[in-house]
């Protein structure tokens, strides 16, 4: 009889540790997209939606006014941004991308706040699958010698992302990287009050004859 109590017992736990490990997030909008990355022991479900709303935002925002505008230059615009400190997310994150965000948030051993470098902790199981499954080899290389020397941040490892950033749209694993540690990392230093994020949505009035939309002359020429 003790050995069953004692079996139950264990059997809950581990349900209530699972469950504890589980984001509550659920609002999945790319669910029904291929799975771009994966790897055990990380919420791959999560990441997905992550880099899939992370490619939604970059490229919406930079084909503004420019319909031929592709992805990969859409990834070339946000590395260069980032790196060399001209990113401006409150003008490029969407509304899901930072409910995204606040799940992300939540994963255990994701982030590391103290670390002066970046936000994203390059000690966790996602960095660790990342380093291991990038395609390219000077990448890779690149990539685990800084991991290992602890010496690893984005003003390092950045500019050579960025000269191979058209390998992103083949390798989600590199996409990842630059998703998680070049957006994502950054929106945990970003004032989002005044942003389209914290705005209520307007109500219309119908009644209300609408003004003649001003077109600014500048628009496509904006490389944020």
């Amino acid at each position: 009889m003790n050995s069953k109590i004692t079996l139950l017992s264990c059997l809950l736990c581990f349900i209530l540790l699972s469950c504890k490990k589980e984001n509550s997030f659920s609002n999945y909008k790319y669910a029904d997209k291929p799975i771009a990355f994966e790897c055990a022991g990380v919420n791959t479900k999560l990441l997905n939606e992550a880099l899939y709303s992370f490619e939604d935002d970059i490229e919406n925002h930079y084909k503004q006014n420019r319909p031929n505008f592709k992805l990969n230059q859409a990834y070339s615009q946000i590395m260069r941004n980032s790196v060399f400190g001209r990113l401006q997310l409150d003008k490029i994150v969407s509304k899901h991308t930072f409910e995204v965000f606040q799940a992300l948030k939540e994963e255990e051993g994701l982030w590391d706040l103290n670390n002066t470098k970046s936000n994203l902790n390059y000690n966790s199981e996602v960095v660790k699958c990342i380093s291991n499954t990038i395609k390219d080899q000077n990448l890779k290389t690149t990539l685990n010698a800084l991991l290992t020397t602890n010496s690893m941040s984005p003003k390092l490892f950045g500019p050579a992302v960025v000269n191979k950033y058209q390998n992103a749209i083949n390798d989600k694993s590199l996409a990842l990287y630059i998703a998680l540690d070049l957006y994502y990392a950054k929106m945990f230093d970003t004032n989002f009050a005044k942003s389209k994020l914290e705005q209520p949505e307007l109500k219309v009035d119908f009644n209300q004859v609408p003004r003649k939309e001003e077109v600014d002359p500048h628009a496509g020429h904006n490389h944020d």
